[in-house]
């Protein structure tokens, strides 16, 4: 999500011009090449899974678990909310070793 720098409301995907419009005072933004962007609603939700250049930013906290593609014992996590709102979270790991991403159902 992103806001417009002239009057803050939330900016649109126009793939026509490939820019963000704002709906309210029609500024508009390039799209980035490296950022990902999906429209809301009428579309399926999108998992969202950090890219490498996010856990550069060392961020990410990290737990002892064994990397199933390496052996490494160390891996970054995170959670996202997969599935109905009555069920639980799916938890990710990423290898600090070799970057692999796996899952666990919680």
């Amino acid at each position: 999500m992103k806001f417009c720098s002239r009057c803050g409301s939330i900016l649109t995907i126009d793939r026509e011009k490939q820019a963000l419009v704002c709906p309210k005072c029609g500024t508009e933004e390039m799209i980035e090449k490296d950022v990902i962007y999906s429209k809301h609603g009428a579309e399926k939700d999108k998992v969202v899974i950090i890219g490498k250049k996010e856990l550069n930013l060392r961020t990410t906290p990290q737990v002892k678990i064994k990397c199933p593609m390496c052996g490494n014992s160390m891996a970054y996590w995170w959670m996202v909310q997969t599935r109905g709102i009555d069920e639980s979270s799916t938890q990710f790991y990423r290898c600090t070793k070799c970057d692999y991403t796996w899952r666990e159902y919680s």
